[in-house]
């Protein structure tokens, strides 16, 4: 009886993610990404090549490459596209989908399929039977090609060769594989030489243990479904570029418009606005709050229109996507709906007083036993017990009018000694 065959996975490495997010939209030249205090966060091959490094500044780094283009992705812009990619691989390639972490999706692919990916992104893919193998790949294949992992001897020939680098898809921290290189280890091959002890006293229990389970075999084979609909777009072209606010408010309310029909209910984390002009895509992300309404929406897509400064290029095409949909829950008590539940009839089969009730007198009663009382949960009668405030005695006439005698006396008494 021939053996089942086994599912291959794919993952596509677009890391880091904001940097080829930003080489996707302006391919051949040198592009970096700046932080907010417009220095270099990270540069592409062809920029580091003509001297621009991490840390420089804006100003600095457009001194030793003039052609360089320089952007800062803000946090949400990231997400926003990523997501956008997210749902492409699913409409296109797989329903099973999977990207967390930005700049690594995992898809269930067949080795073909995985061939067209590789191609159409121009991006390195891995092919194996398991995630953890199917990242390594990824990590060793040249842009728009695949590498394959086989199975048996294969499989171990290409784990002694996994540079230690490599081994963050094993979670393995980046100072674990610093110590490692100090003493001398190169691949993962070194590291199978250890004990499984020695693995856990070098690297830690929990590090130690991941390693070694995955050496015996334990993999991650399955990737999750894709829910789709994470992003809702609306786009609307023009016969004549817009060029005045009033023009683009308008365009913006019949887009925000369709887009509440679709959202039906749900809630969005963010709002991307994208236009189309004569010098390219620009695009600017705003994050939403709750509630979300027509107005609301409508006055943050067009401060993201402004933040494009699209308008005075002319408009040919505006889009409007939600990103980050989610469905809103509320918790309308601890014990809502409480006398419905047949729980509450064997509770008080079994434990008459077990239930009580809170009975409202006065909330805003200065005394505590004057704004509540805990009654009964059947007879609805008061019932004292440790949480019942402790009542305010009130003495009775007599006795004020006999204590009052007394500090008088008391008074006398002490003026004449």
């Amino acid at each position: 009886m021939a053996g089942r065959k086994l599912s291959t996975i794919a993952c596509v490495l677009l890391s880091p993610w904001p940097l080829v997010h930003v080489q996707r939209q302006h391919p051949g030249v040198p592009v970096a990404v700046l932080n907010e205090a417009r220095r270099v966060v990270q540069a592409c091959p062809l920029a580091q090549a003509l001297g621009v490094q991490p840390g420089l500044r804006e100003v600095a780094a457009l001194s030793r490459c003039p052609d360089l283009h320089a952007e800062v992705v803000p946090a949400p812009e990231s997400r926003a596209v990523w997501a956008e990619l997210l749902e492409q691989l699913y409409a296109r390639y797989s329903d099973r989908v999977e990207g967390r972490t930005p700049g690594v999706a995992f898809l269930a692919l067949s080795a073909p399929a995985a061939r067209d990916l590789a191609a159409a992104m121009h991006a390195p893919v891995g092919l194996a039977t398991s995630r953890e193998l199917a990242q390594l790949a990824a990590l060793r294949a040249k842009p728009g090609e695949v590498r394959e992992v086989g199975q048996g001897t294969a499989e171990q020939a290409f784990l002694k060769l996994a540079p230690l680098a490599h081994l963050g898809a094993l979670s393995l921290p980046p100072a674990a594989v610093e110590r490692l290189h100090f003493l001398g280890l190169r691949d993962l091959g070194g590291l199978m030489g250890w004990s499984a002890a020695q693995r856990e006293s070098f690297l830690g229990v929990d590090v130690g243990k991941r390693v070694n389970r995955f050496l015996k075999g334990e993999r991650t084979t399955a990737v999750e479904k894709y829910p789709p609909g994470q992003v809702l777009d609306a786009s609307l072209a023009f016969d004549a570029p817009l060029t005045e606010p009033a023009q683009g408010d308008a365009a913006l309310r019949d887009l925000v418009s369709a887009l509440i029909t679709d959202l039906r209910g749900r809630l969005a984390a963010t709002l991307t606005v994208q236009a189309e002009t004569l010098g390219g895509t620009l695009s600017a992300t705003r994050q939403l709050k709750w509630p979300l309404d027509e107005a609301a929406l409508v006055r943050v897509a067009g401060l993201a229109l402004g933040d494009t400064g699209a308008l005075p290029l002319g408009v040919d095409r505006l889009r409007v996507q939600l990103g980050g949909l989610a469905q809103p829950s509320r918790m309308v008590g601890l014990w809502a709906g409480l006398a419905e539940l047949e729980v509450t009839k064997t509770v008080l089969s079994r434990f008459p007083e077990a239930l009580v009730r809170v009975e409202w007198l006065d909330p805003y009663a200065y005394a505590t036993d004057a704004q509540y009382a805990w009654v009964d949960w059947v007879t609805g009668q008061v019932r004292p017990g440790r949480m019942t405030p402790r009542p305010l005695a009130v003495p009775s006439k007599a006795a004020r009018h006999e204590r009052a005698v007394q500090r008088v006396l008391a008074f006398f008494e002490g003026h004449d000694a």
